[in-house]
């Protein structure tokens, strides 16, 4: 795990990760306690946090971008458009920036 930290992909993936538990908890348990159990306090307290690590996943994404020269029209708009579909970042997790992490450790080292 603490090999992620070392990489622009492995941030992105740990800000992804956390980004996708904050919306999963949002969208499946903050909001319908909000609106069925008459229960706001958590949507207070979840919201926010979402938010920040939303921002922070978007602002990454096209630093990495940027850094690894991805084409907007074939990664990096997949990758943005995955931080808004819950499960979406596992999924691009899986399929995108694990193997990228992967050939640019390969031609790193």
């Amino acid at each position: 795990m603490l090999h992620l930290f070392k990489t622009p992909i492995g941030r992105l993936r740990i800000i992804g990760f956390l980004e996708g538990i904050s919306l999963i908890l949002l969208v499946f348990i903050a909001v319908p306690l909000k609106y069925w159990a008459d229960q706001p306090a958590l949507v207070k307290l979840i919201g926010p946090i979402h938010g920040l690590l939303f921002t922070l996943f978007v602002f990454m994404t096209l630093s990495v971008g940027v850094t690894y020269r991805w084409k907007f029209s074939e990664t990096s708009w997949k990758v943005l458009l995955a931080c808004i579909i819950p499960f979406g970042t596992f999924y691009i997790d899986k399929h995108i920036l694990k193997p990228q992490e992967t050939v640019s450790e390969s031609q790193d080292g």
